[in-house]
């Protein structure tokens, strides 16, 4: 057979057919053309994916909280311009800023609005201290470390209704533990549910109770995120041990103690539970006198026991601004202590 009848039997290679090219590259370039427009399409799908992934995994937060949140905060404000009774939704009237200028001229608006902020002081201060004094204790090494943490976070876990009938039997007049003590000491018994400040003291102690452990925890993990090295140089200067916790922890815990503080403030400006379930028959009242009336009570009593929807919800808008307010003063805190550190 002659050469050139081999060559027509016998089809040259790729690499043959076009020296430089390398093997299976001819073969490849005509693979290539037939999916051509599904290789295009995947790509397509793999940048919308990257795209609109991040917002389909957070779309269920923002639905929920615009059914449930922000929805309903949209309508009290609307409510809150009008004058809606809970015996007859579908008939409002316009009142324009009525509810608010009624708020301002009443009395027990200012009075629940100031036994707010006193039992938020009372239950505030003391909790916080206590709780940076037992993260301190637990910072050190003890026996059964995770077991004293269980028990710091009992209270949290216990529920409002269970934590506030304890304390209710405690407080009782008649048969009270507390009245009990006092009666040993040679203290006449106090009635804890009518006195202003005795029935203060009350509902601040089951909040102190129910939150020092969990802010003692916070205070416990930013505590041990301080360095090691800060304390030993502190030993090597002769610094005890009280002046290692005045000079080296509470500095270094300056922004946690700020967001404890305020979470705190939030938490006791919202005060509904504690209060309502200690006072009784008269909870929504804050008792007889009103003498522990929170902001929360008031805006129940309006709403639920009177009716005046117009009214409660200018109380829970109120509220709300009183919250903004308070974000601003922590935003202008946080700020000042970035800039001295």
């Amino acid at each position: 057979m002659s050469s050139s009848e081999q060559a027509l039997a016998h089809p040259a290679s790729s690499a043959e057919a076009a020296p430089g090219i390398p093997p299976g590259a001819a073969r490849g370039a005509r693979g290539r053309g037939a999916p051509e427009g599904a290789d295009s399409w995947r790509r397509r799908l793999y940048r919308w994916d990257m795209k609109a992934a991040p917002y389909a995994f957070v779309a269920p937060f923002f639905v929920l909280f615009g059914a449930f949140s922000l929805i309903p905060l949209l309508y009290t404000a609307w409510y809150s311009l009008h004058d809606v009774q809970l015996s007859s939704l579908d008939h409002q009237t316009w009142a324009g800023l009525d509810n608010y200028r009624n708020l301002l001229s009443s009395d027990f608006f200012w009075n629940a609005l100031k036994n707010t902020f006193s039992i938020g002081l009372i239950s505030t201060v003391p909790q916080l201290l206590a709780a940076l004094g037992l993260a301190h204790l637990l910072n050190y090494k003890l026996r059964g470390s995770t077991m004293w943490r269980v028990v710091m976070l009992t209270p949290y876990a216990t529920s409002v209704a269970a934590a506030t009938l304890v304390f209710t039997l405690l407080y009782s007049w008649d048969g009270g533990m507390v009245n009990w003590v006092l009666h040993f000491f040679g203290v006449d018994p106090v009635n804890w549910r009518e006195s202003d400040w005795g029935s203060q003291f009350a509902v601040s102690s089951i909040v102190i109770w129910r939150w020092t452990g969990y802010n003692a925890l916070i205070y416990l993990a930013a505590m041990q995120a301080i360095p090691a090295d800060l304390y030993e140089s502190a030993a090597i200067d002769g610094a005890s041990r009280w002046q290692q916790f005045r000079h080296v922890t509470v500095p270094q815990l300056r922004p946690t103690i700020l967001f404890t503080v305020v979470v705190s403030t939030i938490g006791a400006t919202q005060l509904f539970g504690e209060p309502l379930l200690f006072g009784g028959v008269s909870g929504s009242k804050g008792g007889s006198e009103h003498q522990y009336q929170t902001l929360g009570l008031y805006m129940y009593d309006q709403g639920w026991i009177i009716g005046n929807l117009g009214k409660a919800s200018a109380i829970a808008w109120s509220m709300f601004l009183l919250l903004l307010i308070i974000a601003a003063v922590n935003l202008l805190l946080t700020r000042r202590l970035r800039k001295s550190q």
